[in-house]
């Protein structure tokens, strides 16, 4: 049977998810290539790929996927890579430039607006570059990377999953592994268990060290930072009250016009262990 294709995201908060495909055995049955979030699910819309970690938005628009069980990339309190920026107040702010690599962090900025803070913004989607966003419009949403490397003391900034939590009382999803339900029907692996596997090794307190003294250079940030980051403000786990915030947000974003209605979500089936 050829590799399953994975499509993935190069960004400091999948690198625990990625760690036994990089570093350990499960890279053997697969084929990796890293791309951005909205691509991923590009990538498993046009049949590229067959799993891919997608934004939680992408579900609603992409059929016959199947969520990978337990694992996720949730927030239950300021994440710091998702930041509505400007040099604003709130209630000044009347044009938005996204990021337009984030389907999700999109929905969930049109959600805010609509429902917390106040509707009748204008939105347009722009590359991630700050200064040009800004130059041209109120505020800018940044997200991932690029998110982490602002100087937050130059600019009035909301945490837009801190201002989830505050909203709701709920955490919230950005991203989960997906699978083709032709994929998943195909392999004999219980990508589920692999998956999990590849997480609960990636916090694992050595290697979440090693990632630290990768990334921290890379981000221009302090290792102790980049730790927390992953230790504190990512929660790796699709658990009840995430899914339970995730099914909160797409309502919401069904209301507002921001998504599609999402069908129900489907967990692809654990595969039997055999002796």
């Amino acid at each position: 049977m050829p590799p399953l294709r994975i499509s993935a995201i190069s960004y400091l908060n999948t690198a625990p998810l990625m760690w036994d495909f990089e570093h350990g055995s499960a890279g053997a049955g697969f084929d990796i290539a890293y791309t951005l979030p909205s691509q991923c699910a590009a990538e498993l819309a046009r049949d590229a790929a067959d799993i891919g970690i997608i934004p939680a938005a992408a579900y609603a628009t992409i059929p016959n996927l199947s969520v990978l069980p337990g694992i996720a990339i949730a927030s239950k309190k300021a994440v710091r890579s998702i930041l509505l920026v400007s040099r604003k107040p709130l209630d000044a702010i009347h044009t938005v430039a996204l990021d337009s690599s984030s389907l999700t962090s999109v929905a969930l900025t049109r959600v805010l607006f609509e429902k917390y803070w106040g509707g009748g913004r204008q939105f347009t989607s722009l590359p991630p570059d700050l200064d040009t966003m800004l130059a041209t419009h109120d505020a800018a949403l940044l997200i991932g990377d690029p998110a982490l490397k602002i100087d937050r003391s130059q600019y009035n900034t909301w945490d837009l999953a801190e201002e989830w939590v505050g909203f709701t009382g709920r955490p919230f999803v950005f991203a989960f592994w997906a699978v083709t339900q032709k994929a998943a029907r195909g392999s004999s692996l219980d990508l589920a268990a692999i998956f999990q596997q590849s997480r609960d090794h990636g916090l694992m307190p050595a290697n979440l060290m090693q990632i630290t003294r990768t990334w921290a250079p890379k981000l221009g940030s302090s290792e102790a930072l980049v730790r927390r980051y992953l230790t504190e403000n990512i929660h790796y786990y699709l658990d009840e009250p995430c899914l339970d915030g995730l099914r909160l947000f797409y309502r919401y974003a069904d209301e507002c016009g921001a998504l599609p209605r999402v069908p129900d979500l489907h967990f692809a089936d654990a595969k039997p262990a055999f002796t």
